[in-house]
Order: C-alpha cells, then structure tokens, then sequence
C-alpha cells in the first residue's frame, strides 16, 4: 500500500448510516473490520494464476468486493481488483479515482447520453464525486454549472464548470434557469424540487 482515500461510503460503513443499511453491514457493529475502499501501491507478490501484473507494477484499485482492507499495510485480492496506475498519476492522486470516478460517470451515463451544449448541473460538485463529474461533463461539451460552497467556488471553476453556485447564498431549485441533466450528489433536496429544474429526469445519486 502506498496510498489510500477516505469516501463517505467508508465513515457510512464505519458509522452505519443509514440506520437501514445495518442490516446489510451490521447491526451492533461494521461487520467487515477492515475498512477502505480505493487504493493505490505496488505489486509485492503474485499467485500462480496471476497474468495482468508482476512483481513491482503499480496498480491502483477498488475493494468494494474484494472485502475492503485498503487502510492496512497490505491488501491481498484477486487480480482483477486492480489496474494499471495511470503513468501521470502519483499513488495520492490515483488512490482518489476507483470509487468517486466510476460513480461520477455512471451518474451522467443514465438516460439518454450527453450532448455538446447541454447544460448540466453538478450538486456537490466539490466533494470526492463531484469534481470529477465537473470534468466529464466539460469533456463531454455540456454547459456545466457546479454548486458548492463559498470557499469551493475557485476549485470548482478550475476543473472546468462554466457556472459556480454558492449553495450558501443561492438555491438552485429555487431558480428560473433549467437544466437537460442533474447530478444531485449531495441529496440533500428532494428529486420533486430538482424536477422542477430540469427538463428531462433528473438523476440523483
């Protein structure tokens, strides 16, 4: 292990929120004790069925099913685990990518795809989701504006949104503009409130 990213799904784990979701991860207690979902090191040993990686690779990845563990000193899971680390990327920088990363694009891949010039909206936009969702649209063409708080707004802008709403001085839902899409990742309004800002489904997450 070289480095390790703290989501909210892991203090959601840890501290069993929502109380309905203990069912499932545990009732008096985390079922699963050893916490941590994405990771990034380098290979120390393999199996004898190991083909994608050799000793001394560096890989970055996502234990979600492989049983958590990325807080240790080391992690042992199936090969398919883990990626290639991105050449350009440190181990900080690529430990934050596996779970954020892949819910920010399954968020915009729902409904119909995007297109250049719609213009997307981005709650929470300066969270562990969020900014990579910021970054997708852009790729994408959309017009995107983020909304995040007063001291996020310099970051969100950097990352390429077009538009930045500071949630503590304005409401979104309250507000005459409309939006083809919604990444609601805070959720922290209701889906009916942000309909009414969009024109097609909004998709929260």
């Amino acid at each position: 292990m070289r480095a390790a990213s703290l989501n909210a799904g892991d203090l959601d784990y840890l501290y069993g929120r929502p109380p309905l979701a203990r069912l499932a991860t545990g009732l008096r207690g985390p079922r699963n004790r050893t916490l941590g979902l994405d990771l990034a090191g380098q290979v120390e040993a393999v199996g004898s069925g190991v083909s994608r990686f050799k000793v001394g690779d560096a890989v970055f990845g996502d234990m979600t099913r492989f049983g958590f563990g990325a807080f240790a000193e080391y992690v042992c899971a199936s090969e398919d685990a883990f990626g290639p680390k991105p050449h350009g990327l440190t181990f900080d920088e690529a430990a934050t990518i596996p779970q954020a990363g892949v819910l920010a694009l399954q968020g915009l891949s729902v409904g119909r795809p995007i297109k250049p010039g719609d213009k997307v909206l981005i709650n929470g936009a300066s969270g562990s989701v969020g900014p990579f969702a910021v970054q997708i649209a852009n790729a994408l063409g959309a017009e995107v504006t983020g909304v995040c708080s007063t001291r996020k707004i310099e970051l969100v802008s950097s990352l390429g949104a077009d538009h930045v709403i500071d949630y503590t001085q304005q409401d979104f839902t309250r507000s005459s503009q409309r939006y083809d899409r919604i990444l609601d990742v805070s959720a922290h309004r209701s889906i009916r409130r942000s309909q009414m800002r969009t024109m097609p489904s909004p998709v929260h997450q």
